[in-house]
């Protein structure tokens, strides 16, 4: 199970970001996601886990929150970490998966058992989640 408790809000300046507001933006933002893991050296097997759950991150933003999201993405302690943020309340992590039976539910549970860390808090824009993968 990965860490969950509530993460310090610093980061890198938004130059190593990009904002999202529309579905059509989802896959610039893989693939901003995928190019910045590549540059800072991550593992390829390691960037399809970061890109499945920067997709059910922001995918959950457009689908359940207004104004879209930011993303930034960069390298600190030996782990590349990707900050989500929204308009949208915290999110519930710590969740069993759902059902194969569910219909839905099951994207903050997937991000929860691909990434090494997950953290959440409340920030002025509304909702930080940061996640962390060992390089």
């Amino acid at each position: 199970m990965p860490e969950t408790t509530g993460p310090d809000t610093s980061g890198p300046d938004d130059r190593d970001g990009m904002s999202y507001a529309v579905p059509d933006d989802l896959r610039a933002v893989r693939a901003f996601v995928t190019e910045r893991a590549h540059a800072l050296g991550m593992a390829e097997a390691r960037i399809d886990l970061l890109a499945l759950a920067v997709s059910e991150l922001t995918t959950n933003t457009l689908q359940h929150t207004t104004g879209g999201g930011h993303i930034r993405v960069w390298v600190s302690d030996g782990r590349l970490v990707c900050d989500v943020v929204d308009r949208g309340t915290e999110r519930p992590f710590g969740r069993a998966m759902p059902s194969a039976e569910a219909v839905r539910g099951r994207g903050l549970a997937i991000v929860e058992r691909v990434c090494d860390a997950v953290y959440t808090t409340a920030v002025p824009e509304g909702t930080l989640v940061r996640i962390c993968l060992n390089l």
